[in-house]
């Protein structure tokens, strides 16, 4: 009788460590699985005026001060290594919509464009970048290197602030909510896009549905691991900004029909 007791055990323990394991392998590349369907329709339609790329930025930003927060606070490694999966597939996108631009730019030959040159299949173009020091073409630069350029320069920044710091408690407590203040905002350049385009035409539905869906997942596995507050309360947010998005898809659409009709 004990030993059916204990393999019944053993099954529990199993089953669980499995849950366990899958449940953090979907934390992990869970979040980057929304941008695939955006990436294949990037990819489809060529235009990417119907992504926001200040998703990437506040992404990316979220994520780099998640890192150094880690390194304050160690919180569970499966959100770490979320966080540098989060941040390769920012980058993935940034270059796709970098190289759909430029393609587009030299195929309709708009030579006038405010900023530095650049070059390009060996002509030379007016393109936005970094160097420009313009707000107005601030992340909407035309070389993926900007990109690469002004995160390598973020994250020096945060190294040097956090190492300086690293002892005050209230700094890394700070520096968490920050982190995940950026990453509740997550939506909200897409939300504002849709809304200036009166449309969320190029914008992968997909994408939002897969949001939702892992935004209720994530706050779900917080609130079980018990993980720091500020996690719970920015999947909290996600998840009304997702619903905003998704309503705006189906008023967009029922003004279209009406515009048709």
């Amino acid at each position: 009788m004990d030993t059916e007791v204990g393999l019944q055990e053993e099954d529990m323990e199993s089953s669980w460590m499995l849950l366990s394991w899958l449940a953090s392998c979907f934390m992990v590349f869970g979040g980057s699985l929304p941008y695939v369907p955006q990436y294949q329709e990037i990819v489809k339609s060529s235009n990417t005026e119907g992504f926001s790329t200040r998703v990437c930025l506040v992404l990316l930003v979220a994520n780099i001060l998640r890192i150094f927060f880690w390194i304050g606070k160690q919180f569970e490694l499966t959100l770490l290594i979320q966080s540098v999966v989060m941040i390769f597939t920012m980058f993935a996108m940034l270059h796709l919509c970098c190289s759909v631009q430029n393609t587009n730019r030299v195929s309709t030959k708009q030579h006038r464009l405010s900023g530095a040159q650049s070059c390009y299949y060996g002509l030379c173009f007016c393109f936005p970048s970094a160097a420009d020091l313009d707000f107005r073409y601030f992340w909407k630069w035309s070389m993926f290197e900007d990109y690469l350029l002004f995160c390598f320069g973020f994250t020096v920044l945060c190294a040097v602030v956090t190492l300086l710091l690293l002892d005050s408690a209230v700094f890394v407590e700070a520096l968490g909510s920050l982190a995940v203040m950026f990453e509740a905002m997550l939506g909200l350049p897409q939300l504002l896009q849709n809304f200036n385009n009166r449309s969320t035409k190029g914008m992968s539905v997909k994408m939002v549905l897969l949001w939702m869906a892992g935004d209720v997942f994530k706050t779900t596995y917080f609130l079980i691991n018990e993980s720091p507050a500020q996690f719970w309360v920015c999947g909290s947010l996600q998840i009304l900004i997702d619903v905003a998005i998704l309503l705006q898809v189906l008023v967009y659409s029922q003004d279209t029909r009406v515009k048709l009709g």
